[in-house]
This record gives structure tokens, sequence and C-alpha cells, in this order.
């Protein structure tokens, strides 16, 4: 039965995530350099004595989170404290199968010595065969045996062979049976296995092979390619070759040595050969000179553009300061703007400074009064935890959703149809111009040609290079005279002249008519201002009287209406104020919440990697003290020996001299008996 506990959501907690990849992950993120049951599972893991063992054992049941969240149905989006969204029960389940030893290894070796110390003593116990794996040399485990053979003997010849092409012979396809065809009885299938595959055979297989006596194939001077290293074998590779061969078929038009006759036509060969050889060394190092420039002049392009991009990147680093900077310096003018533009307005409220009580009614029926929408300077926040209320939709904040959500719109709306406008018909069906087109085409050429007048500029006269001479007009004849005999002829004179007089006053009289009805209305207005007689100044008072009294009317109705609107646009503006005020407050807040989240971000991160130093400096400092430990064991290992063998050569040194002097006393012993029957029977 597993014990359910009841335990509030904390407000942030870690990142807690299951070990795998060989990293072992802590409940606060601490990185390990070896997995959890290393010590089980890894036959290479080695442990110095079975404390280490229970150590390990110990370690590995702590690490691991044996806490689990089981979600509440009826509370699974709630946030009050009393009603949970999850619960979280201690799980009893174990990782680690059951048919897994935990014993410490150490201990079978412990038997293993124990048995071999007993075969070496008693010589009638008998040690117990250990039966050993296949390892399997030629098959599975055939990379572990068996690497590239290095020959060290092989000349290193240039790459100038290639394979020879295969011949493929035209596949014969089989008659088609009516039957089915019969299934495989065997089939390849991809495991897993728990190997790692870092010193797999990568290059491809070369197989041995046997020289026939007295044969050099063309295959075997393909010896020093390998992968990567002229295999596949590409152009350059491919003209190598042909100049081998080349070479070789040149090889054998040459003279023997023993031909002492053709010597000189051999010397001859060898001189333009070598000449030939000399030019086309000189072409390829000319080549590989050439690929070193134009590399060279990419290098040198390339870091030209890192070094414009870091220049370009300092540039807009340092623009960037500068703009934020303004900015700040912006908004700080506008705060002190608006904060100044309050305070006047406060203070043109309460002009005389009187204390005024609180009108309910007409808070309550002003929208833009402080109940419906309170400042937070004065220590109201009504948008608290307003980002709970934030709804976060998966196809407008995830690539893929979009994806999605283009799917299932239509083509019309991804792909616009554009149709193209239809061109004015500007003939009838009689093949004539409309009158529309017509009065179109004039009005075109009378814009260009008023155009042309207008942009048209004077050129001016140029000044004279040299004197020019100036012609005086000639003056004009004097009038003719008539000169009268009689009277009559006098008389009939003067009448053609007052005839003449007549015609010219009548000419002036019909140009002073003219005159006058072109300006009529200037001579009214100038009679309205200088009236001469009395009726018309009084009849221009009246007049002038009711025009008065008509502009005071309309004087009075705009002052009545500016009024209104002054008042109107205080009540919109005041509005448009506490709005501003509120949005720009709001706006300081969220930048200083996502500066402030920012500023924790990097804080946990700073965390985090100062806990990672502090895991792996805590990691070496235990695996100096294990292997510390270790060499101390290995050291008193060494000492105990010393001491064992040094004890055993003294007891062997001490044994071979008692027995050497108990022989020697017997020896004299048996000695010293036959001289004393002697000597008695001398006596005797």
């Amino acid at each position: 039965m597993s014990h359910v506990v009841t335990i509030e959501e904390p407000q942030a907690k870690p990142d807690v995530s299951q070990p795998r990849c060989g990293v072992k992950s802590g409940a606060w993120g601490h990185v390990s350099s070896s997995r959890m049951y290393d010590f089980l599972y890894d036959p290479l893991f080695i442990l110095s004595s079975e404390k280490d063992h229970k150590q390990a054992d110990v370690q590995a049941t702590m690490i691991r989170s044996k806490l689990r969240k089981v979600p509440r149905f009826r509370a699974m989006f709630s946030n009050l404290i009393h009603y949970p969204r999850y619960s979280v029960y201690w799980s009893k389940a174990d990782p680690v199968p059951a048919f897994v030893r935990r014993e410490w290894k150490g201990q079978e070796e412990k038997h293993r010595e124990a048995l071999q110390q007993l075969a070496t003593t008693d010589t009638s116990f008998q040690m117990p065969k250990e039966v050993y794996e296949d390892p399997e040399v030629t098959g599975r485990n055939r990379y572990k045996y068996f690497e590239r053979p290095f020959l060290p003997f092989l000349e290193q010849m240039p790459l100038n062979v290639v394979f020879e092409t295969t011949k493929i012979e035209a596949y014969t396809f089989p008659p088609a049976s009516p039957d089915y065809p019969p299934s495989p009885s065997k089939c390849t299938v991809g495991t897993q296995t728990a190997y790692r595959d870092a010193e797999v055979q990568t290059d491809p297989y070369s197989p041995e092979y046997v020289v026939c006596q007295d044969s050099i194939p063309e295959l075997l001077t393909l010896a020093t390619l390998t992968w990567g290293r002229g295999l596949p074998a590409g152009q350059a590779e491919v003209e190598m070759i042909e100049r081998a061969r080349e070479k070789r078929a040149w090889e054998a038009t040459l003279p023997p040595l023993s031909d002492t006759a053709q010597f000189e036509k051999r010397r001859r060969m060898m001189n333009v050969m070598e000449r030939k050889e000399w030019a086309f060394r000189e072409q390829e190092i000319e080549k590989l000179q050439e690929i070193r420039l134009e590399v060279l002049k990419q290098l040198l392009k390339k870091r030209d553009e890192n070094q414009n991009e870091v220049n370009t990147k300092h540039l807009n680093a340092q623009w960037s300061k500068l703009q934020e900077a303004k900015e700040a310096k912006l908004a700080q003018i506008q705060r002190a703007h608006v904060s100044a533009i309050r305070k006047l307005m406060g203070k043109g409220k309460n002009i005389e400074g009187k204390l005024e009580r609180r009108n309910i009614i007409k808070d309550y029926s002003d929208y833009a009064s402080q109940v419906y929408g309170p400042l937070s300077r004065l220590g109201r926040f009504p948008d608290n935890n307003s980002e709970d209320f934030v709804v976060k939709n998966l196809y407008l904040n995830t690539y893929e959703g979009l994806v999605e959500l283009e799917s299932c719109l239509p083509d019309f709306v991804t792909q616009p149809r554009i149709r193209p406008p239809k061109p004015k018909v500007t003939t009838t069906k009689a093949g004539f111009l409309k009158r529309v087109a017509r009065m179109d085409h004039e009005l075109a050429e009378v814009h260009k040609v008023l155009l042309e007048k207008k942009n048209k500029v004077l050129e001016p006269k140029k000044p004279p290079r040299f004197l020019q001479r100036k012609l005086i007009p000639q003056p004009r004849l004097p009038t003719p005279t008539l000169e009268m005999g009689s009277n009559e002829e006098e008389d009939i004179e003067m009448a053609v002249i007052y005839l003449q007089k007549l015609l010219r006053g009548r000419v002036v009289q019909n140009m002073m008519f003219e005159g006058k009805e072109k300006r009529l209305e200037l001579i009214q207005e100038l009679r309205t201002s200088h009236a001469l007689q009395e009726d018309d100044r009084l009849v221009k008072k009246a007049e002038k009287q009711v025009t008065l009294a008509l502009q005071r009317q309309r004087n009075l109705h705009e002052h009545k209406v500016s009024l209104v609107e002054n008042h109107l646009a205080g009540l919109e503006g005041r509005v448009l104020a506490d709005m501003f005020d509120f949005l720009s407050k709001e706006l300081v807040r969220l930048q200083e919440e996502r500066r402030i989240h920012a500023f924790a971000m990097l804080a946990e991160r700073q965390r985090r990697m100062r806990e990672a130093e502090e895991s792996g400096r805590r990691q070496v400092e235990q695996r100096r003290l294990r292997e510390e430990d270790q060499i101390f064991k290995e050291v008193l290992k060494v000492h105990q020996s010393t001491v064992t063998s040094y004890l055993e050569d003294i007891i062997l040194n001490t044994e071979e001299n008692t027995a050497e002097e108990q022989a020697r006393a017997e020896i004299e012993k048996s000695n010293s008996a036959p001289v004393r029957g002697d000597c008695r029977r001398v006596g005797l």
C-alpha cells in the first residue's frame, strides 16, 4: 500500500529529469560521471571493498527520487492552498530487477583466492575447473582481435593505379511460376545491444591475397591506396594511373642494359623522359601554388568579412546603447512633464485652496473616476496577476500550430487570385471614337501645352560682345496744312473739326459707361461708406445696427459653443491623461517585471553553474580519495608480501642451518664410534 501525502505546490521547483546516456542527475541538477547502478550492471566497474559497494548502493538509493505526483481530477486546475491540484506518494517500486545480484562482486574473487591457497597447501584437494565463454574470435568479436596489418616494407608508390573494371554479364530473369514464391527460411532483423560501437571497423575490409610466382599484378600497385587517401579514386588518381601505365609501357620499350651498342639511345630516351617529368612536376607545383593562393585569398576575404562583422556588431551595440540612453532620457522627461501637468491641473481645480468633501454620486457616475480606474500610484493594482488570464493558444505560440492552422485555411487565403483590370473601350461598334475619349484626349493635350508654357524658361538676352551702332529714327514729316482761299471752305473745315470733337467725346463717354458698369460694386461700396444724403445715411445706420446685433448674437452663440467644447475637451483630456498614465505605468511595470525575470534567470543559471562546478570538484575529490585509498591498500599489500617473503626466507635459512648442524653432529657421532672400538681392541 503506497502512502499518499498532500503537499502544496511550490512557487519555483527545479527541473528533475531521469538519468540517461551515462549521466546521472540529482534532485537539484547535479552531474555525475557515472550512472546510478553501474556497480551492479557494468562488469568493468570495480569497487575496492564491500564498504564502498554499500556506500554506492546507498547513494543510488538516495539520489533516485521515489516521490511521484498523482493529479486530482476534481481540483486539477485549482490554485488554492486547501485544494491542491495533485498529491505526492512514496513509490516502493525498485528499478533494479530481482534477478540482478546486489552482493559485492569481490566475494567471488575472495572465494576463488581461498580455493587456490587451499589447493597449493593440500595436494589432495582438486581445484574446480573454470569454464570460459567462447570468445568468438572469428565471429561477432572479430574486430576485437584483428586490425589492419602494418606493412613497413612496402614502398611508398605514387597513386597511379586504378582497379580494373569488372565485366557484368546480363541478368536473365527466371521464368515466372504460377505458384506463389517460397517464403525465405531466414531473415535479417536489427537488434540493439549493450555494447558500444566505438571500435567497430568502419573502413572497407581488405582480404588476404597470394601472388603467383613470376607475376606482378597491376592491382598490387594500389596497395598504398586506402579509404580516404586515394579511394574512392578521383580524376587526379585516374591521371596518375594513366601516367604510370605510360611509364611502364615506355620502360618496356627501353633497350636493355646488356646491349652496349644502344646505350646512347637509352640515355637520350631517359633524358627526354626526365625533361617531361620535370615539366609535369613544374605544372603540378604551379597548380598547387595557385590553389594555395586561392585558399589564402579566401582566408583573407573571410578574415575581412569577420572583421567587418565584428565592427558592425560593435557599432550596432554602441548605437543601441546610445538609443537606449536616449529613450530613457526621453521617458524621464515625459514622466516629469506628465507629473508637472498633473500638478498644474490639480492646482487649477482648487485655486482658492478650499477643502471639498467627497461627492460619491459624482464618483460613481463618472467612469473615469478612481472608483472604476484607480491609479497605481495610490496603492491600488487592479490588474494584479493578470498573466493568469493570458490565453496561450497552441496554434499561435508554436510553429507546428501555425503550420497546422495554415493547412486548414482555404487556397484563396494563402494564394490570392489577382484579376487584371479590363482595358477601357474607347471606340464604338462602328469604329468611331467616343465623345468621352475625345474629350480626355483634348484635355490631355491642353494640359501638356499648359505645362510646357509653365515650365518654359525665358532665355536671357546675351550681352553684346562688341560695340554695335544704334540707329537714330528719322524725324516725322510735318503735318500738311491746307490753305483756304474763301470763308466757305473755312466754315466747312470748322464743321469737320467740330464733328471730330463730338465723335471723340462720344467715344470717351462710351468708355466711361463701360468702366462704370464694370466697377458698379465698387461704386456701391463707396456710396455705403461715403453717403452724401441724409436719408441714405439713416438707412445705412439702421443697416449697421442690424448687422452689429447679428454679430453680437453670433459671437454670443460662438462663445457658448466654445465653452461647451472646452468643457468636453477638458473631460476628454482628463480621461486620456488618466488612461495614458495607466498605460505608461503598466509599461514601466511590465519592463521592470521582465528585467527582474531576466535577473532571476541569470541568477538561477549562475547558481546551477556553481553547483555543477562544486559537484565536479566534489567528484574529483572523491576520485582522488578513492585513488589514495587504493594506493594505500596496494602499498600495504606490498609491505605485507615483503614481510611475508622476508619471514619465509628467515625460516627457510634457519631450517637449513639447523638441519645442517644436526647432520654434522650425527656424522661426527657415527665416525667416532668405530675409532673407540679399535682403541678398545688395542688395549686388550
